[in-house]
């Protein structure tokens, strides 16, 4: 049973009917739907989405990911400029764009990431870009060609402490995505990066704070840290049910390693209230 502070409003349908018509009308898909997220009803009713680019298949099959695994079919070309038109409908100032992981694509889809921020930009110019990325298999050229379009916002999970890898992201590896955090600041400062983990999966205190430490010596600048929720009965149980206190005490550690903002709690998410975030560092 879960614990009374996981507890959530659900939005009246007529609330998120205009953003699942939309949805429904260009044929996109949301990474809030696909991954089973808890704050899908309060994001939908605000006129906000994160657009999942590549199709809705993953080539890897993470222990907490409710993101259907499998062969992908072939890239829709098409998929960049019905974002543009989907993002121009919702009238949204900041948007976020992640996939799938793809590492059947010789760039791992970085070439898709490009021209959807490109899609995007030529609709509005004012429109704030985050791109939540995989980690390319570690090819340095594909975050090249990312970076090289200037998203105001560079994400990328490490998901959680290195230690529980081999269990909780198995064909992921933990000093690559730290070295892609560290290699996107290095080359270019101006763009904002940021990383997030989940919490209740089996870490220790000390771990957690390990990880802080790890992801700010990258240069890091924004951390979101969140509690795992089991997505269906085949993926992993939930080992703890994090108090929000806990959430607290690592939110304050993160902002006295000098994170430039942290959002920690049991319902935060990679991009929930990203645009938030984004302000409260300026």
């Amino acid at each position: 049973m879960k614990p009374p502070w996981l507890k959530k409003r659900i939005p009246p349908a007529q609330d998120l009917e205009k953003i699942k018509s939309i949805l429904r009308e260009t044929t996109l898909h949301t990474v809030c739907e696909e991954a089973r997220c808890p704050n899908l009803g309060e994001c939908f009713s605000k006129g906000t989405a994160t657009m999942l680019i590549l199709g809705r298949i993953c080539t890897r099959d993470c222990g907490f990911c409710a993101v259907e695994h499998g062969r992908p079919g072939p890239v829709d070309q098409g998929e960049p400029q019905r974002i543009a038109h989907a993002v121009k409908k919702m009238s949204l100032r900041y948007v976020v764009i992640t996939s799938v992981t793809r590492d059947d694509l010789p760039d791992g889809g970085a070439s898709y990431f490009v021209r959807t921020i490109r899609a995007i930009r030529s609709v509005a110019r004012t429109i704030k870009i985050e791109v939540l990325v995989p980690d390319f298999k570690g090819d340095p050229s594909s975050l090249e060609e990312v970076l090289e379009e200037s998203p105001d916002v560079l994400n990328h999970n490490v998901e959680t402490i290195p230690r529980l890898y081999p269990r909780v992201r198995l064909q992921a590896d933990y000093e690559r995505s730290l070295d892609l955090l560290k290699r996107s600041k290095e080359r270019y400062p101006h763009i904002l990066t940021k990383s997030g983990f989940m919490l209740g999966l089996g870490e220790r205190e000390e771990e957690v704070i390990n990880l802080i430490c790890d992801l700010r010596r990258m240069g890091c600048d924004l951390l979101t840290i969140g509690q795992y929720l089991q997505p269906r009965a085949d993926r992993l149980p939930v080992a703890r049910y994090i108090p929000p206190e806990e959430f607290e005490q690592y939110k304050k550690i993160g902002e006295e390693m000098g994170f430039r903002s942290v959002a920690s709690g049991p319902f935060v998410r990679s991009s929930f209230h990203a645009s938030e975030m984004f302000q409260n560092h300026l």
